[in-house]
């Protein structure tokens, strides 16, 4: 019966529990900076489809009435009509099909930017997760070290009732009692600043954390930075600017074919007789312009953008040189991690060992408050070293998989 209903209390608590591969699939769908990611693709998206629209004619519809105060005998004082026309680009040196590449390697950025944004948040929330793990186990500790003090204190407040004990042996488990309290309520208000910033890159309340741990592989071959990405779409979309620049330098063709109506207040009229005015006119003309001199002014600007994108190549350069060191120090990272594990087990072990016997001297006599203080505090820190270890290694391997340009999502186990 007791099993029963203990699985029935704690089977809610799993369920209402996160775990980071739940919260990671959570902010995808939720995070203000993904959602605002995926507005600028839609806006780049909009702009190329612009673009392509932009080599078909157009037609443009326009209405006028016009009055002359003093009218001729020959011109009516009131004229009024509509002009229907179509205008169609030939040619322009190219200008719309380099303004198209242009717009496509701004899509492209806005996605890389999209990918580079949710990565950088999952590697954010991925520490967060952690670093929260690490916090409770060091309150768990703390929290278990104030029990035995409490216990000890206790004791040693029962001897000095009985004239057993010192008013000093109570007063310092007094004040490292305390000390115990300043530092869990410390502990509690660290675990609540970082839960309330990981509620903020996660876009909901964060329930109890569960377990996680990321696949242990060093085999991964590394793909070009998202990061990287994005500067090589905005380097090739000024090129590419720089190019419609150029094209204006060349011959554009235009043809336009225009409908009037007309239509008059008062027809003059000579000799009785009404003179004839037009009452429609179709006309259709074709232009070639070409830039002959402009002072350099297109070639100034051209210049400026060769000059931007060359200082992104150097920018994209040493992005990918910082990628190698990142993989090379995120392996690092992991094997200083597995032996800090070992390190620490070592250190709980034996900080275990010498607490149990220091314990058991205390409460005989043999050593004083002291030694015993010393030896609690030493255990605590231990346990919570020991736990740091184990999620400083979780997030050693985040940071491989992340400088390796993979999605971490994939290798929570």
């Amino acid at each position: 019966m007791k099993k029963i209903v203990l699985t029935t209390l704690i089977f809610p608590l799993f369920l209402c529990a996160d775990n980071l591969k739940t919260l990671l699939e959570y902010a995808t769908q939720t995070n203000h900076l993904i959602k605002a990611a995926e507005l600028n693709i839609q806006a780049s998206q909009s702009e190329l489809k612009s673009i392509q629209k932009s080599y078909y004619p157009t037609i443009d519809a326009a209405a006028f009435y016009q009055r002359d105060d003093q009218p001729t005998p020959f011109y009516p004082g009131t004229t009024y009509g509509a002009t229907a026309k179509i205008s169609w680009d030939i040619y322009d040196g190219g200008k719309k099909s380099f303004l198209k590449k242009e717009k496509k390697e701004r899509l492209l950025g806005a996605k890389a930017s999209k990918k580079y944004t949710q990565k950088s948040l999952f590697l954010s929330i991925t520490k967060s997760f952690f670093n929260i793990k690490t916090l409770q186990a060091s309150l768990k500790a703390q929290e278990e070290a104030q029990t035995a003090l409490q216990a000890q204190l206790k004791r040693v407040k029962a001897f000095y009732a009985a004239n057993l004990a010192t008013s000093d042996d109570v007063n310092r488990l007094q004040a490292a009692f305390e000390k115990q309290n300043y530092t869990i309520e410390s502990l509690k208000l660290k675990i609540f600043s970082l839960k309330k910033a990981l509620e903020l890159e996660v876009g909901r309340e964060i329930t109890p954390l569960q377990e996680s741990h990321f696949k242990k592989t060093l085999t991964q071959k590394a793909q070009r930075l998202e990061s990287t990405e994005l500067l090589i779409h905005r380097k090739n979309a000024l090129q590419n600017l720089s190019k419609s620049i150029e094209s204006s330098y060349y011959p554009n063709i235009k043809i336009e074919d225009s409908y009037t109506f007309f239509g008059y207040a008062k027809r003059p009229y000579f000799s009785g007789k009404p003179i004839p005015l037009l009452d429609e006119q179709n006309k259709i003309s074709a232009t070639l312009s070409l830039r002959v001199f402009d002072f350099g002014t297109l070639r100034q600007k051209k210049e400026v953008l060769k000059l931007q994108a060359a200082a992104l190549q150097e920018e994209i350069s040493y992005k990918s040189k910082e990628q190698k060191i990142n993989i090379t120090i995120s392996r690092k990272r992991i094997t200083t991690a597995k032996l800090n594990i070992e390190s620490t087990r070592s250190a709980l072990k034996a900080a275990k060992e010498t607490l149990h016997t220091i314990t058991k001297k205390y409460k005989a006599g043999i050593v004083d408050n002291v030694v015993y203080l010393d030896a609690l505090a030493t255990h605590t820190a231990a346990k919570a070293l020991y736990e740091k270890s184990r999620n400083d290694l979780e997030i050693a391997y985040a940071l491989y998989y992340y400088y390796n340009a993979k999605n971490l999502e994939e290798f929570l186990q």
